[in-house]
C-alpha cells in the first residue's frame, strides 16, 4: 500500500519516571550539635499521560516519535526539603484512540473525549527521608527510603474514528460517491475496485442547521476475515458508529445474498456490531424504473429500512437523509460504550507485521547517579509505602 498521511495504528515504547530517594541528612548548625535527622523526601517520578485532542485526526505525529519517557524525581535534601517531581510526559492523541499492551494484547485504556486525560503509566513515588523514621529509641536514623522504580511498557495505539453513520459495502458499491454527493468530503472516486484505501469522514448537512457525521471505509469482500482484499483492518472505524448503512448496487445478481455476506463478515470481526441499527441502500438505482423497483422490493431483507438511491441523479437522497436522521435519534439507537476485547497474541504478531510495526522499540538507558554521596540502602517493608 502506498504511503499515506492517514496513520491509524502505531507501536510506541513508554517509560514513566522513577521516584527520587529520600535524604539521610543530619542537621549540622552552629550551637546545635545534636540537631537530629532532617532529610527530606524524594520527588515523584513523572507519569505517562494520554490526552484527547480533537485537533488531531490520525496518529501520524507518533509514527516518528516512538519513545515517550517521563522525567525522574529528584532526591530529597537537607532541612526537610522535598525533591522536585519528575516532569510528566503528555501524549496528545485523537479522540477515539484505544491502547493495548503490545506483548500480551491486554486492553489498557480508551480516550474518546477532547481534553480527557488517562494516566497510562504512573511514576514511582519518592522515598521518605530519614526524618520520618526517628523515634524515642532511634533518634538518629541513618537510612531513608529509595524511590519507587519506574514502569515501562510497549503499547499499541489504534484509532477508531468517531462518526454517526458508517458505510458498509463491497468495492465499487458507491460509498465514496455518496459521501461526496451529500457532504463536502472529496474522496477518490474511480471505476475500479479498492479505490478507497483509507477511511474518509464527511459532515452531512440536514434541515435547520442540523448535521451528522458519516464514515466511509474501504470496501470489504467475502473472505476478508481470512485476509482477502484489504482484510478487516478498517472495520474498527465503524465499531463506534451508531448506525450502519449497508450499500448494495442495483445491478447485483442477488442483493439479499450480498447483504448477508457483508453481515457475516461483520459478525466474524465483532459479533456486537450486529446489535447496531442497520439501513439498506440500493445504489445506482437511476438505471431502474418503477416496475423493476417493485419487482426487487419483495426480495430484499426483512426487518430493516431500505431505500433506492442514485448519488449521480440525486434519486432518493433527501429521503435517505430523513431515514438516517430518524434512526439516529431513536432512543434505542444511542451510542453505547463498546466492549474492547483483549487481542489474541498470535494474531497480534501478524497484525504488527502487516502494519510494519514489528520492530523492537526497547530503549537502552544508563542508570543515573544519585545525588547522595553516601550509599545507604534501606530494606523496607510493604507498610512503609502507606500513603503519606
Amino acid at each position: 500500500m502506498a504511503e499515506s498521511n492517514f496513520v491509524d495504528y502505531v507501536k510506541i515504547y513508554c517509560r514513566s519516571g522513577k521516584g527520587g530517594r529520600g535524604s539521610t541528612h543530619m542537621r549540622r548548625e552552629k550551637y546545635c550539635p545534636n540537631g537530629g535527622p532532617d532529610g527530606g523526601d524524594g520527588g515523584r517520578g513523572g507519569h505517562i499521560i494520554l490526552r484527547g485532542n480533537r485537533n488531531y485526526w490520525t496518529l501520524l505525529h507518533l509514527k516518528y516519535d516512538r519513545h515517550a519517557m517521563a522525567g525522574h524525581g529528584e532526591s530529597g535534601s537537607k532541612n526537610r526539603s522535598f525533591g522536585k517531581d519528575g516532569a510528566d510526559k503528555v501524549i496528545e492523541v485523537p479522540c477515539g484512540t484505544v491502547v493495548y499492551n503490545a506483548e500480551t494484547g491486554e486492553y489498557l485504556c480508551d480516550v474518546t473525549d477532547d481534553g480527557q486525560e488517562v494516566i497510562l503509566l504512573k511514576g514511582g513515588r519518592g522515598g521518605q527521608g530519614n526524618s520520618h523514621f526517628k523515634t524515642a529509641t532511634r533518634q538518629a536514623p541513618r537510612f531513608a527510603q529509595p524511590g519507587e522504580p519506574m514502569q515501562e511498557m510497549t503499547v499499541i495505539m489504534e484509532l477508531k474514528l468517531l462518526a454517526d453513520v458508517g458505510l458498509v459495502g463491497f468495492p465499487n458499491a458507491g460509498k465514496s460517491t455518496l459521501l461526496s454527493a451529500i457532504s463536502a468530503a472529496k474522496p477518490k472516486i474511480a471505476d475500479y475496485p479498492f479505490t478507497t484505501l483509507e477511511p474518509n469522514l464527511g459532515i452531512v448537512s440536514y434541515r435547520d442547521g442540523k448535521s451528522f457525521v458519516m464514515a466511509d471505509i474501504p470496501g470489504i469482500i467475502e473472505g476478508a476475515s481470512q485476509g482477502k482484499g484489504l482484510g478487516l483492518r478498517f472495520l474498527r472505524h465503524i465499531e463506534r458508529n451508531s448506525l450502519l448503512l449497508f450499500m448494495v448496487p442495483a445491478d447485483s445478481d442477488d442483493i439479499r445474498k450480498e447483504y448477508e455476506v457483508l453481515l457475516n463478515e461483520l459478525r466474524t470481526f465483532n459479533p456486537e456490531m450486529l446489535d447496531k441499527q442497520r439501513v439498506l441502500a440500493i445504489t445506482k438505482s437511476d438505471m431502474l424504473d418503477q416496475e423493476l423497483m417493485d419487482e426487487i422490493e419483495p426480495t430484499l431483507p426483512e426487518g430493516i429500512p431500505h431505500i433506492f438511491i442514485s448519488s449521480v441523479s440525486g434519486l432518493g437522497i433527501s429521503v435517505l437523509k430523513d431515514i438516517l436522521w430518524e434512526e439516529l435519534n431513536k432512543e434505542s439507537n444511542k451510542i453505547e460504550d463498546i466492549v474492547h476485547r483483549p487481542k489474541d497474541v498470535t494474531r497480534l504478531q501478524q497484525e504488527l507485521k502487516d502494519m510494519g510495526e514489528d520492530e523492537d522499540l526497547e530503549y537502552e538507558y544508563e542508570e543515573e547517579a544519585d545525588d547522595e554521596d553516601d550509599d545507604l540502602d534501606y530494606e523496607y517493608e510493604e507498610e512503609d509505602w502507606e500513603e503519606k
